[in-house]
């Protein structure tokens, strides 16, 4: 696997911090009882091996943990985010205290292994279509807690981000076209509301694509269309606005949509469906 995004935007580190700060109350609450069995002045050092191929994402996080935990663990890495590895291969060095990298150890770990995960995935699905003029997006379906995380994981294995939230973006579904009575008047209500914002509307055949782009949608989101009904949507409205394909998705089918000619392919499983990569800590102890 390669990852093309080396130069992705980084984390924000405030939204790191307060990830990291959840997720150790979640696990070491008021105190690690079990560490207390290691002795308090001993020190350690030690290594994270992947034990198979990825695209490494996280390290922030992982950083974090420590950082928070307040034991002067100091961490060397040996690769840059978005850095494909190999089975058996370095991520970093660390040393420190041992009731530190003891305590920081799962949480940290998960950390890494989960956006890492998500990157490698990704990876794998860009990799697909990486010579075609299409861009890969993900979705908000994403870990609760995570949504940052994910989504900077996306971008360093060669993903775009669709919106981030309900707040940057406004993506129109049946429901509200429901309540406002079309797609036409969905749409000029949208604009009302949050002028400046990108308007998306989702539309499920031919005739809602035509509406929504006379409407003046900044994008039209094609839910699960067949092959077919995708480069006829092309062939009536390339141009005219962005045309996305969503629904149904998976990596057998990603090519022979990429190459109807639409400008964006949205799948939610970079994000949800993933698998966290296999990582270890080993350390040794320094009396």
């Amino acid at each position: 696997m390669k990852a093309d995004s080396m130069t992705a935007a980084g984390p924000d580190p405030s939204i790191v911090r307060e990830d990291v700060r959840r997720a150790l109350a979640e696990d070491v609450g008021d105190g690690d009882v079990t560490a207390r069995l290691v002795p308090a002045g001993l020190r350690a050092e030690g290594a994270v091996i992947s034990r198979e191929d990825a695209v490494l994402c996280g390290r922030a996080w992982f950083e974090a943990v420590f950082e928070q935990l307040g034991g002067a663990v100091t961490v060397e890495w040996a690769l840059p985010d978005g850095a494909s590895v190999t089975a058996g291969q370095t991520l970093c060095r660390l040393r420190g205290p041992a009731r530190a990298l003891l305590t920081g150890e799962r949480t940290a770990l998960n950390f890494l292994q989960t956006l890492s995960g998500t990157a490698s995935r990704t990876a794998v699905y860009h990799a697909r279509i990486r010579d075609l003029p299409v861009a890969l997006l993900d979705t908000r379906k994403t870990l609760p807690g995570l949504r940052h995380g994910q989504k900077y994981a996306v971008r360093c294995g060669g993903g775009r981000n669709h919106r981030l939230g309900l707040y940057d973006g406004i993506l129109i579904k049946e429901n509200h076209i429901a309540t406002s009575g079309s797609i036409t008047r969905a749409i000029e209500d949208a604009r009302a509301l949050a002028t400046g914002l990108p308007v998306e509307v989702e539309v499920e055949d031919l005739t809602g694509a035509a509406e929504a782009i006379a409407a003046r949608a900044d994008i039209v989101l094609l839910d699960n269309f067949d092959l077919d009904d995708l480069r006829e949507a092309v062939v009536r409205h390339k141009g005219q606005t962005l045309l996305e394909a969503s629904g149904g998705i998976t990596l057998d089918n990603l090519r022979a949509i990429a190459l109807t000619g639409v400008d964006r392919i949205s799948i939610g499983s970079l994000t949800k469906d993933i698998f966290a990569t296999d990582l270890s800590m080993r350390l040794q102890f320094v009396r």
